[in-house]
């Protein structure tokens, strides 16, 4: 995991045992996401803290894959500017695959303020949900991240060129970008993550609860046991 300052310092356990498993993932697995473009609402139970008003789920949360027999609700809260991030993001695909019949998977923005680019990463990846293409932004952001990530200058123009790649209404992406909703859609979800108590990111809630697997095969095996009930 990666906290508020652009290096790993939470329990070893957690923060070795997350970037191990994934980028052992990431070696071994090639990606083969083929997702349907769009954000859907996620139509599953909100799970929300009462003392805070926060939530894991909202009814707008961007899904990255929907369940067809829907056992369980993966939630990451994400940096895209996040090393822990990146690396955890080939298991998340492989884990969509292996689990996605029974598991809803929904991603919800955490920008860290260590991180000089995050925030207009995320702001880009709304714009382009708002034209259906969360999914796709998505990806792109974290399959590119070494190029543009910890520089200290503005990215937004690099954004713009991965907005044009994927055929985006750019006048559109544009006024998106200006919209004071979209950023106040990215704060709403940071929010409900500090509200929550996340800290660092990659952190993940599986059906409301904060699980942090030290290993792919423990997070895997929450996994399951969440499907079985």
């Amino acid at each position: 995991m990666t906290p508020a300052k652009p290096r790993m310092s939470l329990p070893n356990k957690i923060a070795l045992g997350v970037a191990a498993f994934a980028v052992a993932a990431l070696v071994a697995v090639t990606l083969t996401v083929n997702s349907t473009n769009g954000s859907n609402s996620a139509n599953t139970a909100k799970h929300q803290d009462l003392a805070k008003g926060a939530e894991v789920v909202r009814d707008g949360s961007h899904v990255l894959s929907k369940a067809e027999d829907e056992k369980a609700v993966l939630v990451e809260f994400l940096d895209f500017e996040c090393e822990a991030c990146r690396a955890a993001y080939p298991l998340v695909q492989e884990l969509k695959k292996d689990y996605g019949k029974h598991v809803t998977f929904v991603a919800r923005y955490y920008p860290l303020p260590g991180h000089p680019n995050s925030m207009e990463a995320a702001m880009a990846v709304e714009a382009a949900a708002r034209q259906g293409e969360f999914r796709a932004m998505y990806r792109k952001m974290f399959e590119t991240q070494r190029e543009w990530s910890h520089s200290q200058q503005s990215q937004a123009k690099r954004f713009r060129g991965y907005a044009a790649d994927l055929g985006l209404d750019m006048d559109a992406f544009d006024k998106s970008l200006q919209d004071p909703s979209t950023k106040a859609r990215i704060l709403l979800d940071k929010s409900d993550g500090a509200g929550l108590g996340v800290t660092g990111t990659p952190t993940f809630f599986l059906n409301g609860t904060k699980i942090e697997p030290g290993s792919e095969a423990e997070f895997r095996r929450l996994i399951e046991q969440a499907i079985a009930g």
